[in-house]
């Protein structure tokens, strides 16, 4: 019984995280209530067995690993709680920064006035939510081209790494570098030594990007803003289109 618990209580937490890897979900629960309530019915069959004279050791997985691990990633590990949410206001000009091009060319903010952007500001290759809310864009990408809608994906890694993804879809999105977090820093959006532990050896740096989604209007001005206080918690495309459209955002067919 102690250790069906406590395969009940880390093995709902670990395979949380192995679905998780696969690359398929753009999001989560904010709460993951299911695997809440299953780790903390393996600990308590656990704790049972040990009140009967059962073995301590997989109460202590059960504790540490499952229960204790999952309570502070749910509550602590995955939220953002002093994020700030003056400087990328709705209705604020959107402040001026560059970024490069994944073949090295500057880009300035004062460029995108003019047109409608969607600016999606990702962690990195690492992160699998990001890839798979890329991917989810990647695949609505004509939707917002009818809308005449430019999108500007952003993150801090390297040039090769950007290169690497840029490759892997056959949509007209730009991915671009922000060196040093520098525009992230002037957003109020970098996430310094964010980066999970042993990701450095691949060649990440360790400050990363609250995840952030922008609808920049024509004047430059910030239309709409998705400022997550929980990563794994993401907007669906579905909901910027219909900003789009409710706000006029497109033009006119």
């Amino acid at each position: 019984m102690a250790w069906a618990g406590s395969l009940l209580a880390t093995g709902s937490f670990m395979g949380f995280f192995a679905w998780l890897m696969r690359g398929k979900a753009a999001r989560t629960s904010a709460e993951l209530r299911t695997i809440l309530v299953l780790t903390g019915i393996g600990a308590g069959i656990t704790l049972y067995a040990a009140l009967r004279g059962g073995p301590l050791l997989p109460l202590l997985y059960a504790l540490v690993i499952g229960f204790d691990g999952c309570i502070a990633y749910v509550y602590w590990y995955s939220r953002f709680a002093d994020r700030d949410r003056n400087t990328l206001a709705i209705g604020n000009t959107l402040p001026s920064f560059s970024l490069k091009t994944a073949d090295g060319k500057l880009i300035d903010s004062a460029s995108l006035v003019g047109q409608v952007t969607l600016l999606l500001f990702y962690r990195g290759n690492w992160c699998p939510l990001c890839m798979a809310q890329i991917q989810e864009i990647a695949g609505r990408y004509r939707e917002l081209a009818q809308r005449g809608v430019q999108v500007l994906l952003v993150s801090p890694q390297s040039q090769k790494h950007t290169q690497d993804l840029s490759a892997r879809f056959d949509a007209p999105m730009q991915f671009l570098i922000d060196e040093d977090n520098a525009a992230a820093k002037i957003l109020g959006i970098d996430a310094p030594n964010s980066l999970p532990l042993g990701l450095g050896a691949m060649g990440y740096d360790s400050d990363t990007v609250l995840p952030t989604v922008l609808l920049i209007d024509r004047e430059g001005r910030i239309a709409w803003n998705h400022l997550t206080d929980n990563y794994r918690v993401r907007p669906e495309p579905d909901t910027f289109i219909a900003v789009i459209d409710r706000l006029g955002l497109a033009p006119a067919h």
